[in-house]
């Protein structure tokens, strides 16, 4: 038995929509998670939980992400499909840069469930893009085309074996944690990206040579819960590579989720009115823009 609880993780789902030529599971649309993020999470002794998408045209029941929100002591947001540029008020430039726009709703009321009850929230690539204009941000449609100067950020044959260079800026949270550490290589899986950030969030980490934010968190402050993320994906680090060691990352959302579930009178209002209703009314206008 073990001696303390373990931490509960909320893992958010990716999408596969239904697809009556499909040969397996025909028609129904498949909910999941990516092998290596959940076991990321597992290595420190967290139990991982996907949280599912609770509507649909199969929905039953009244469970809601706000129970999972309440239940879970913390939630990591996937990577994976772009953010319908629709969401920081764009008309998608080319057809394959529509994203996902089912999916992004699903993100925005998770993100906006465990920020309203100040449960740590941490972004992975398409995670921390989402979270970037949940709070008011925009992306690059495609770096490549739109950014100028713009490196390679993703290429498709070598995928996860794709690198570059990040600068950690000094003085911010992540800087704390790699101590002495302010240049570092990381994977690179990525077309999209920030080009503004959100308000209340700083940037702590920036592509070498080109600038582009590769990481965030929001500014601490009274009231404020945990929300961190990285464009790169943490959990593809293997020991003993020259890519940025994971471990001091996991360990600060982890220790996060503790604080959290240790005092969870001092959280239960740690998502501010303005970044919450900032959320609401994307949401909203989100939900708005799928009906037409």
């Amino acid at each position: 038995m073990p001696s303390a609880p373990r931490l509960k993780i909320g893992l958010s789902a990716c999408f596969q929509h239904a697809d009556t030529s499909r040969p397996l599971f025909t028609g129904k649309t498949l909910q999941y998670v990516e092998q290596s993020i959940a076991h990321w999470l597992m290595s420190a002794g967290a139990m991982v939980v996907m949280v599912p998408c609770p509507t649909g045209e199969t929905a039953r029941g009244d469970v809601t992400l706000d129970h999972y929100a309440e239940w879970l002591d913390g939630i990591v947001m996937h990577g994976g499909a772009d953010v319908w540029p629709g969401n920081y008020g764009e008309e998608p430039l080319r057809e394959e840069w529509v994203g996902d726009r089912v999916r992004d709703l699903y993100d925005l009321a998770v993100v906006k469930a465990f920020a309203q009850v100040g449960k740590p929230i941490f972004g992975v690539c398409r995670g921390l893009q989402l979270i970037n204009v949940a709070f008011g941000g925009a992306l690059y449609q495609d770096l490549q085309t739109q950014h100028p100067g713009a490196q390679e950020h993703r290429n498709a044959t070598t995928y996860d074996q794709h690198f570059h260079d990040i600068h950690i800026v000094p003085d911010t949270h992540l800087a704390t944690l790699y101590p002495k550490q302010l240049r570092a290589r990381v994977n690179s899986i990525h077309h999209q990206g920030i080009k503004r950030v959100a308000p209340d969030f700083v940037v702590e980490a920036l592509s070498e040579p080109d600038g582009v934010p590769e990481a965030i968190r929001l500014q601490p402050a009274p009231g404020r819960g945990y929300i961190a993320a990285t464009q790169w994906h943490p959990e593809f680090h293997k020991v003993g590579s020259d890519t940025l060691d994971d471990t001091a990352i996991l360990s600060d959302f982890l220790a996060a989720c503790e604080q959290a579930k240790a005092n969870p009178r001092s959280v239960q209002h740690a998502a501010s009115s303005s970044l919450r209703g900032r959320a609401t009314r994307l949401l909203r206008h989100a939900l708005s823009r799928q009906r037409t």
